[in-house]
């Protein structure tokens, strides 16, 4: 594997260490698998039709070679492919030669497909029961559609490498961005909601996504690795909303974005009660400091007008702030500084 410009060199050891640990039938199957989205141990058992102690065998020489990682999620733990974009690349270049056709690999998709089918289940349970209480906190702004409109508009259609969806909720905006990024990790919670947004990932086909259960004061993610960070709808719900923006400013790479999507100052107060709101809407001014004190400039401040009138209503704003670092172009290119994204 010979490195591209911008792919970082792999030194031998590691390189022998990744083959042999992939060298070998199962644990190959256990990397196409985690390629179409994470999974648990009692998944991998039921598609592989292996004993837990020989997946667990399997899943602890990945672990020890870097090819996979493990989180935890209440009492279940998850296993996903590497967030480094070397291994990856890696990956990908190998599972791109299989047969999809090979018996083998067909049987595990089916299997694979029934454990999503189960999950879609458990999700769409959870979903409707919370349906209304949603619809008619939605009723009150401008349509998710025009919202997410206005935020693609700004972020644009160029592809990046990495995203980050802080409270991703029923992962929408890991959805909403799935065509620009190579991979993207949402963190939340709720196990929850985690269970709805893996489900809705599944469903729209979304691979290079995964969602972990996690702070968002402390998301348990890589610093300086994020050329996208989305905090939608979140802010009004924490205690310490400029904590939270100075660790998601930490996450991203030079000249990445940070992306905050919340409702406009309102006296809506039965919102505290009803869906645990902390704070009743954001303002510029309260952006500003916090996006300040974090380093980063603001570069876009829009809002998304609603469709109603009455005292009922909530205005929903968009903030755009950028890391004013640049990225220092590497040997292989220009020695002229560039921008990510």
């Amino acid at each position: 594997m010979i490195a591209s410009p911008s792919t970082p060199a792999i030194n031998l050891a590691s390189l022998v260490d990744s083959l042999k640990a992939a060298a070998e039938s199962s644990r190959m199957r256990i990397l196409v698998l985690l390629s179409r989205g994470d999974l648990t141990v009692s998944d991998l058992t039921e598609i592989l039709g292996q004993s837990q102690p020989r997946v667990s065998r399997h899943l602890k020489l990945l672990l020890e070679s870097d090819l996979i990682v493990r989180y935890q999620e209440g009492s279940w733990a998850y296993f996903g492919l590497s967030d480094s974009d070397w291994v990856r690349d890696f990956l990908s270049a190998m599972i791109a030669r299989l047969d999809a056709a090979d018996p083998t690999i067909e049987r595990d998709q089916e299997r694979l497909d029934a454990v999503k089918q189960r999950r879609q289940a458990r999700a769409s349970d959870y979903f409707s029961t919370n349906a209304a209480e949603w619809d008619r906190l939605r009723s009150l702004h401008a349509p998710d559609k025009a919202v997410e409109a206005t935020l693609t508009r700004l972020i644009g259609k160029k592809p990046f490498q990495a995203m980050l969806d802080l409270g991703t909720g029923t992962g929408r905006m890991l959805e909403l961005f799935a065509p620009l990024y190579r991979r993207a990790t949402g963190i939340d919670l709720s196990r929850e909601m985690l269970s709805v947004a893996r489900a809705n990932l599944d469903k729209a086909g979304i691979t290079q996504a995964q969602v972990r259960l996690g702070d968002l004061y402390a998301p348990p993610v890589e610093r300086d690795s994020f050329d996208l960070i989305a905090m939608h709808q979140v802010l009004h719900y924490l205690e310490e909303p400029a904590l939270a923006v100075r660790e998601a400013a930490r996450l991203l790479r030079p000249a990445g974005r940070l992306a905050i999507v919340d409702f406009a100052p309102h006296a809506l107060d039965f919102l505290r009660e009803d869906h645990a709101h902390v704070r009743l809407g954001v303002s510029d001014a309260q952006i500003a400091d916090w996006l300040g004190e974090a380093g980063l400039d603001l570069e876009a401040n829009e809002t998304v007008p609603h469709d109603h009138a009455g005292d009922q209503r909530l205005t929903v704003k968009i903030w755009i702030a950028r890391d004013p670092r640049v990225e220092i172009a590497s040997p292989f290119q220009s020695t002229s500084k560039k921008a990510l994204v």
